[in-house]
């Protein structure tokens, strides 16, 4: 396809804004596909979907249930989960079998609307939600004071003042004004119950529209036949009341829904859509990023976004990478540096390489994690759900039995009394008291660089009470660091050798390595410009290097340098220094030593601290001798270490520690450590390039900082408690609302107002554990 038409297709793909409704043909191209599809292997090997999906018209928990349901009598679907407190769909499927429009069709004809997880139709499908949600909530509160006017001339006259036939007039006006109510304000539950009820579910739904139909008809029969079975009390107030708060709190909770999603989709905004590559010819074009493949050079404008992870060929830059690792301040980026997808370019414009692209990006599977962890639901908001069904059924049958009961006492107040118990006992709190809060803490600890791939990963966390730290990568950075030159006395006519020449002398040669080692003297002579210029002013050949050993070089003088081990530079005896790990030698002369130690990342020792403080204990697990990894516990404060320890041995410190009763957490690289971080009870792994596409950890740190270990645990701590709040909040409120509304001392209006007060209660505290 050419090149001009390749951009005109993908230019128009951009630009223009696809309905909610997406045709099977769009929902099923290959390109449009992935952007909300990753593949996976099935039990069988089988090449299998998996697919998020954004959805609306939910309401409660049995609605996730319901499309489930849906999804799996679809055919094809393999497995299938729904969260409500997100509305967000996880749907592994079978291509050999279905496709992605025909689960779509399904949720569809199920009541519901789907639409693939990706910016611009989800984005359409939030504003017609939220428009509608916000005139459902307009028509039933202005209806409702329009009620209210009506119905206060019953309320405030007395004896004779208001007349039969204007008693019955005003009954007549609020009648008719309540009819846009029920027909426009109170269809999404209607219709949601009616599904529920035709997938032989009960939920939430179910008694608020009940409780609604019961009102409504129970005061138009006492509106047209004055007297009759129904007696002559309409509650067209308390029930346009009770819908207008019941939307309010509805709207809310739909507004911290959508900031949710608003967060995952500006992460997602930050790839641009179009980039330009560099073709065979020379020249520029511009392509979509989803054009681009590993190798192709691209031209990356200041202020742009990098489109995929690479490195920089051409040009020196500042590169803001706050959204991937929480790092505030923008970054150096030179020829030969990594960049990662989705960072911005601040400084220049630079020439890059392309390395990955798509879903093997840091930033891809970063948001892959936070799609994930938004798609779940959580062990907690399960335990609810099914509490909710129980109870559910238990109001409804208070309710009957209040009724039985009234239409012994007062046969005029059964109906309100069983209508009031309908409305106070729905329980949105319980079902909205885990997820809620979970959701909240998630997206509030992603956006300050800790992404959780699981829900449940939070809940453990909090209440882990034993900490395992891998140490290199984890509490010390990958490098090792010069800390010292130690010289050796010069024999008479060798040229003076100071620590700086030294410095530069050990840190030309070993460029020519890639040894660790050889590399953390690289680094150290780069410390200055100076020594740089004068490193690559070096003119070495002969070069031999013994694996494992040293380096070894002839300068321009003819002077034999070597750089390595003791024995390799030509040492005799024992080594003077125990410390020193390189050696330099010139003409079979050792000349100088390095010492160089594990350099700790920045404010590990305080964040070890802090973890004590938070009643953990704290053990170093690695695989370095049992004398360097005590001394590195003792230095950071920890309550034990082992050394020496391979995979099987860290596997078994963590196996014996939860036999004795500990709730364990893991915190390493998430590579190298797998097997161990599989086996904890929650891990967490420091995030570095592509580790974070390829880890098994529950959540990854990815700004690498060890106080957002800290932060996560304390934000952890403090979402479980508000979880509890919740609870015991949802809990109280039950307890004191359902015997007030069984005595009738609660009329359905005020029962209307508590729920809606508690469920925005619930919904107000959760998004504190987003902070």
């Amino acid at each position: 396809m050419p090149a001009a038409l390749t951009v005109e297709r993908e230019a128009a793909r951009a630009g223009s804004a696809p309905g909610v409704a997406a045709s099977a043909a769009a929902l099923d191209d290959p390109l449009e596909l992935e952007r909300c599809t990753r593949w996976v292997s099935g039990p069988g090997g089988e090449r299998l979907a998996e697919s998020w999906l954004q959805l609306s018209g939910m309401y409660c928990a049995a609605c996730a249930g319901t499309i489930e349901h849906a999804l799996q009598a679809a055919g094809g679907a393999i497995e299938a989960s729904v969260v409500a407190a997100t509305q967000r769909a996880t749907v592994r499927w079978d291509p050999a079998r279905t496709r992605l429009s025909t689960l779509v069709g399904a949720v569809r004809a199920a009541g519901y609307e789907a639409v693939p997880d990706a910016a611009a139709p989800a984005r359409a499908l939030r504003r017609r939600e939220h428009r509608q949600a916000l005139w459902r909530f307009f028509v039933a509160s202005f209806c409702a004071m329009q009620v209210m006017m009506f119905a206060t001339p019953s309320y405030v006259a007395s004896g004779d003042e208001l007349s039969a036939d204007l008693r019955q007039l005003l009954n007549w006006a609020a009648w008719f004004v309540s009819l846009p109510v029920m027909w426009f304000a109170a269809g999404p539950f209607f219709r949601a119950a009616w599904t529920q009820l035709r997938a032989r579910r009960i939920g939430m739904d179910v008694p608020v529209a009940l409780a609604l139909a019961v009102t409504f008809v129970g005061s138009m029969g006492a509106t047209f036949d004055p007297g009759g079975v129904f007696g002559t009390e309409v509650y067209f107030d308390s029930l346009t009341m009770f819908l207008a708060f019941l939307l309010g709190g509805r709207y809310l909770e739909l507004r911290a829904r959508h900031r949710a999603a608003e967060d995952l989709e500006r992460t997602l905004a930050r790839l641009p859509e179009t980039v330009e590559r560099r073709c065979g010819d020379g020249r520029w074009e511009t392509v979509s990023v989803r054009r681009l493949q590993a190798g192709d050079e691209v031209r990356v404008a200041l202020g742009q976004a990098f489109p995929a992870d690479g490195v920089v060929l051409e040009g020196r830059t500042r590169v803001d990478e706050a959204l991937l690792s929480g790092e505030s301040e923008p970054q150096w980026r030179g020829a030969g540096d990594a960049v990662v997808a989705a960072s911005v370019n601040v400084g220049a414009p630079v020439r890059v390489r392309v390395q990955r692209v798509g879903a093997d990006t840091r930033f891809e599977a970063i948001v892959a994690m936070m799609r994930e962890a938004m798609s779940q639901r959580p062990a907690s908001a399960r335990v609810a759900d099914r509490w909710a069904a129980v109870f559910l059924w238990a109001v409804l049958g208070l309710a009957a039995l209040g009724a039985l009961a009234w239409s012994f006492i007062d046969p005029s107040r059964a109906l309100w009394v069983a209508v009031a118990v309908l409305i106070v006992t729905c329980p949105c709190a319980f079902s909205l008291a885990a997820p809620a809060a979970l959701v909240a803490a998630a997206g509030g600890l992603a956006r300050r660089g800790v992404v959780f791939q699981r829900l449940e990963a939070i809940e453990t966390l909090a209440a882990a009470d034993a900490a395992f730290i891998d140490k290199t990568g984890t509490l010390t950075e990958d490098r090792l660091q010069l800390r010292e030159v130690l010289l050796l006395p010069q024999a008479r006519g060798e040229t003076a050798l100071d620590a700086a020449s030294a410095r530069v002398r050990a840190a030309s040669l070993a460029q020519w390595s890639q040894h660790p080692l050889a590399r953390t003297l690289v680094h150290a002579g780069d410390a200055g410009a100076a020594g740089a210029a004068a490193a690559d002013g070096i003119a070495w050949h002969d070069l031999d290097e013994q694996r494992g050993r040293g380096l070894a070089g002839t300068d321009e003088d003819g002077r034999r340098w070597r750089l390595g081990a003791w024995d390799f530079v030509g040492g005799a005896d024992e080594a003077p220094w125990p410390q020193v790990r390189v050696w330099l030698s010139c003409q079979g002369q050792v000349r100088a030593g390095f010492v160089l130690e594990e350099q700790l990342r920045e404010g590990a020792a305080e964040a070890m601290a802090r973890l004590r403080a938070h009643g953990l204990r704290l053990t170093l697990l690695s695989g370095d001798e049992r004398a360097r990894a005590e001394a590195m516990a003792a230095r950071l404060g920890l309550d034990a270490a082992i050394g020496q320890a391979s995979p099987e041995d860290k596997l078994a410190c963590v196996a014996a520690a939860q036999a004795g009763g500990a709730t364990v957490l893991m915190v390493g690289d998430g590579v190298n450590d797998a097997p161990v971080m599989a086996r904890a009870d929650v891990s967490l792994a420091m995030g570095q390039g592509a580790l974070v596409a390829r880890t098994q950890a529950d959540a990854v740190i990815v700004s690498s900082r060890p106080a957002d270990l800290v932060r996560a645990r304390e934000v952890s701590t403090r979402t479980m408690a508000i979880v509890r709040q919740n609870m015991a909040w949802a809990a109280l409120y039950n307890a004191a609302c359902i015997p007030l509304a069984l005595v009738g001392w609660l009329p359905p209006w005020a029962a209307g107002l508590g729920m809606a007060t508690s469920s925005l209660f619930v919904i107000l505290n959760a998004l504190r554990a987003a902070r």
